[in-house]
């Protein structure tokens, strides 16, 4: 397939080469614009012929000037956020043009494409949308544009990473959001071996970036498989309308009064550039440069968590032999004192009677036989002279081997003395093992083209390299990762054709639990340090300590030897450990996934003379799994994923009114039948500028690529695997069937209380089908209005119904045996979930102040039996702020608050409570136009109150900066 995209590449060059050649009389628009009151020029004014994308924008001095082979009459269109536009005809001459703009409220006046993919002002809008524009963009007091999202109506995010962020609207948010899409200028920025967009590592600098436009709910309909939560599209600034050189440096501090990760008060910089270029409207060229790097935020949870109850419980280190940390990684690997004890006295039996040449059968039993003629009553233990004794009974060459085994022979004779106890090794917390080194280079360079002014090629490349952390099942240092996206692409006022490729390399990326259990095994084997500690633990009990001391004992003399933290011997087998594959004795990632993609639309409104509007288009794309079996089952074998889909959308307006729009969606997916996702959406004006808007939408998901053939080793015996039948017959799940973990808690739990077991245990019976896609339909009622010119208000509510839920479950194969296997499985979930939610927002404008205030709810209501909540969602969320552009000359404000309810987080990591929390984010701004630049200082949760997003992610604490921008 690559080959092909190669080719297509080359004819698209050839076309734009062809192009070149392509001449037509041209003439120049120049003029100046003022402002109407003080007579004072305005820069950064847009001036744009209407219905094209020929235009500019105004330097310091209010001028500007391009050139277009677009004929007269034509109209131009001058607009600057907070002036009303203005529009007017050009016949005549086209030199010096005066224009002059009066302050204005333009609330609602904003216009969209994601959300009919053809172009409509957002109060029209058929569909809940939210919209940041450039303008907007420079005022936001959070740290970066990303970051703001979360201001908006009904968005939440998980923040796993400073450079790493979830993104989700309407409920069932995740880290890594596989049900939420994002794309950059019409790519969809997933990481194909991830199936979700890595925050904005690979995205738009702070710089760069024209437009944000967010979907909440499904959108499958219009924008293919996904997005069944909701779709981000980030949309960069073209080098026609900005041109010029862009600068902007920021610096700052964070992890002030940060005790729990003791790192004391660490800089924060930030640089970006951007230089754009266009020679007589035709060529165009542009090019930007970001840099981040920080200290992260550190995830230092170190409360006791029950990974088979899913819940924390008391204790820790010292007082819990069986502890499990949250951030703490390695001691995962647990076992119980008993069953490994009779392990080794099986091994022991049969060793020593291969050894004797069975002349000693049975050691337990001669053993039995020996004690019971030195006069040690049955279920005593021997004292230490008695076991010298014993011994002298046996070959010399025998006694070593049966001295090692005779704390395990008395803790299975003596009963009580071994308790039914599962103990976990020794761990590393997070901070010994995760590189925390926030760092995130990205670049974007893109070529343009005009032939007409309305058909444009763009050839793009957009590259970029980060160090993060994930948290997925387990914790992920995201070294070094790497993404490439390089676009070719040909768009017309009523088409486009566009392919793209992403190219994923994962670096020096290691999974963090992984690493911590292969040091431990390393530095003394999982086998070697369970049966110390269990014969130093018979010891201690035999020589009269209580319980806790001789857990405490038995630790010590096990951990003799352990490589700890600060030290040279540990920081070597961290790099060593971490440098080594998955499945050669480390945990590292070698994932090398790209995906092609390719799709065109076509409108044909025009053709219609817009008497109805009508769209149609087309999607093809490939996924190239490669990872060399570090996270694929593809070690001996090449897999490839194919997905391709049609739709086409038809619009009518009825009289002034009503509009009705209906569209339909066809995909396809190698492993999955195929799919239509129709949808069916209304707007009708009840007055000017106030709307109500009705939508029925269909979303889908096909199973990401992990969903379907991750095959992963989290830690010993505890493997992720994929739903589709060839993963689950790799290990004989359909006829060695697994118990359900309900099942074995309870078999747990009477083990431990030394009630019968019998029955317990619950077979897990996978669909004979395997994996199916995951759907949506969702229902929607709204309203947005512009009351006054001046305050804008936006409500929603919505009811979603899903079918074939994608979630998890954790099965346990010969759950009754000493060593379990334990497999995380992707399966639908029988029956439908129902979940539903509001919103309600204010935008009001008085004065120079703009007041903003919004707030969401969702709640998850019906539920399957058995169903895992991962809804992941508060009920309640709330953001307010207040700003001015300009509240006295050349200064200007914004601040914003934002708080959320507690609620239940659960995910295949870890689970439990989330508490609510508040932060405010602030800046003020002077800009200093003599020399084109801006001086902003701000901050992120100005408070420092500490928060986390999600269980088991780290606590974010205040981000202060001070940033210059020189931006003509």
């Amino acid at each position: 397939m690559n080959k092909i995209f190669t080719k297509v590449i080359f004819m698209l060059f050839m076309l734009l080469a062809t192009g070149v050649a392509v001449h037509a009389q041209s003439i120049v628009v120049s003029g100046t614009v003022t402002d109407k009151l003080t007579k004072e020029p305005i820069p950064g004014v847009s001036v744009t012929i209407k219905g094209k994308t020929v235009g500019s924008s105004t330097d310091l001095k209010g001028q500007f000037s391009f050139s277009t082979t677009e004929k007269t009459p034509f109209t131009v269109v001058v607009s600057y956020i907070g002036f009303t536009p203005v529009e007017r005809e050009v016949s005549g001459n086209t030199s010096n043009l005066t224009f002059e703009l009066e302050s204005g409220a333009i609330l609602g006046q904003e216009v969209v494409i994601s959300a009919s993919r053809t172009p409509e002002r957002i109060l029209e809008s058929p569909v809940s949308i939210e919209r940041i524009g450039s303008a907007a963009l420079k005022e936001l007091p959070a740290s970066s544009f990303y970051d703001a999202l979360s201001n908006l109506k009904g968005v939440e995010m998980s923040t796993q990473s400073m450079t790493f962020k979830s993104v989700n609207t309407r409920g069932f948010n995740a880290n890594g959001n596989v049900r939420f899409n994002q794309y950059i200028d019409g790519m969809d920025n997933q990481a194909p071996g991830l199936n979700f967009s890595v925050g904005n590592i690979v995205g738009l600098t702070e710089l760069d970036v024209d437009n944000v436009e967010l979907l909440p709910g499904a959108s499958s309909a219009l924008y293919g498989a996904g997005g069944i939560n909701g779709t981000l599209l980030m949309t960069s600034k073209n080098p026609y309308q900005y041109q010029g050189a862009s600068f902007q440096y920021k610096t700052g501090i964070n992890h002030v009064d940060d005790d729990a990760s003791g790192q004391g008060v660490q800089e924060y910089r930030e640089l970006n550039v951007r230089l754009a270029k266009s020679w007589n409207n035709k060529f165009g060229f542009k090019t930007s440069f970001g840099f981040l790097q920080a200290k992260d935020w550190a995830a230092t949870d170190k409360r006791n968590f029950d990974r088979v109850g899913r819940l924390l419980k008391v204790g820790d280190r010292s007082s819990d032999p069986n502890y499990d940390g949250v951030n703490v990684y390695g001691d995962e690997v647990s076992v119980n004192m008993i069953n490994t004890a009779q392990l080794v006295n099986a091994g022991a039996i049969a060793g020593i009677n291969t050894a004797t040449g069975g002349a000693i059968p049975n050691i337990q039993t001669q053993l039995n036989t020996i004690f019971g003629a030195l006069g040690v009553a049955a279920g005593a233990a021997p004292t230490a002279a008695q076991q010298t004794a014993a011994l002298g009974f046996l070959p010399a060459a025998l006694r070593p081997t049966v001295q090692g085994y005779l704390p395990f022979y008395i803790g299975l004779r003596v009963p009580g003395l071994l308790p039914n106890q599962f103990v976990s090794r020794t761990g590393y917390e997070e901070a010994n093992l995760v590189n925390y080194d926030a760092k995130s280079l990205k670049t974007s360079t893109s070529l343009h083209y005009k032939f007409t002014n309305t058909i444009e090629a763009i050839a793009q490349a957009n590259w970029g390299t980060g160090t993060s952390v994930y948290t997925g099942t387990g914790r992920y240092s995201l070294k070094n990762f790497k993404i490439g996206q390089y676009k070719l692409e040909l768009k017309g006022q009523d088409f486009f054709l566009r392919g793209y490729t992403t190219q994923e390399r994962s670096g020096d990326a290691y999974n963090v639990n992984a690493l911590a259990t292969f040091m431990n095994d390393t530095w003394k084997s999982n086998s070697t340090w369970f049966q110390q500690y269990i014969g130093n633990y018979v010891g201690a009990k035999g020589a009269g300590q209580p319980d806790a001391a001789a857990h405490t004992f038995a630790r010590s003399q096990a951990d003799v030897g352990r490589v700890v933290p600060g030290t040279g011997a540990f920081e070597n087998l961290k790099d060593a450990t971490s440098k080594k594959f998955v499945g050669k004795g480390g945990a590292k990632f070698n994932d090398k996934t790209n995906l092609y993609h390719y799709e065109g639309m076509y409108n044909f409104s025009n053709a219609f003379n817009n008497v109805v509007e009508f769209q149609v288009g087309a999607s093809y794309r490939d996924y190239f799994l490669h990872s060399d079996g570090t996270i694929f089952d593809d070690s001996a074998r090449d897999i490839t994923i194919s997905e391709y889909g049609a739709f086409a959308q038809l619009g009518k307006k009825f009289g002034e009114n009503f509009k009705m729009t209906v569209a339909g969606r066809y995909d396809k997916s190698k492993n999955f039948e195929g799919r239509v996702t129709p949808r069916v959406t209304a707007v009708y004006t009840v007055a000017k500028n106030n709307n109500i808007r009705a939508s029925f939408q269909t979303g889908y998901r096909n199973p990401t690529t992990q969903d379907q053939y991750i095959d992963l080793e989290v830690v010993s015996n505890n493997r992720l695997i994929g739903g589709i039948p060839e993963l689950l017959n790799k290990y004989n799940l359909y006829n060695n069937k697994a118990s359900t973990s309900a099942s074995y808690r309870a078999f747990l739990a009477a083990r431990a209380a030394g009630t019968s077991t019998t029955g317990i245990l619950q077979d897990y019976t996978f669909d004979a089908e395997g994996l199916r896609p995951e759907s949506v339909k969702s229902f929607e009622l709204g309203y947005k209005g512009l009351l006054n010119s001046k305050l804008l208000i936006d409500a929603y509510a919505y009811y979603n119904i899903y079918k074939d839920f994608i979630g998890g479950v954790e099965i346990y194969q010969d759950a009754a045996s000493a060593a379990p296997k334990t497999f995380s499985v992707p399966v639908n979930i029988a029956g439908e979930v129902k979940s539903y939610g509001a919103a309600f927002g204010l935008d009001y404008q008085v004065g120079k102040f703009n007041f903003n205030g919004n707030t969401s709810y969702n709640k998850l209501s019906d539920t399957p039996v058995g169903f895992d909540n991962n809804f992941n969602t508060p009920e309640w969320r709330f953001n307010a702020g207040v700003g001015s552009r300009e509240i006295i000359k050349n200064f200007g404000f914004n601040v914003q608050y934002r708080w959320q309810d507690s609620f239940l987080w659960s995910s295949t990591f870890a689970t439990g409570d989330v508490p609510s929390y508040s932060t405010f984010d602030a800046q003020v701004n002077l800009k200093i136009p003599s020399v084109k630049s801006v001086v902003k200082l701000g901050g992120s949760n100005i408070l420092n109150k500490y928060y986390s997003t999600s269980f088991g992610n780290p606590e974010v604490g205040a981000l202060y900066y001070l940033s210059f921008t020189f931006n003509p």
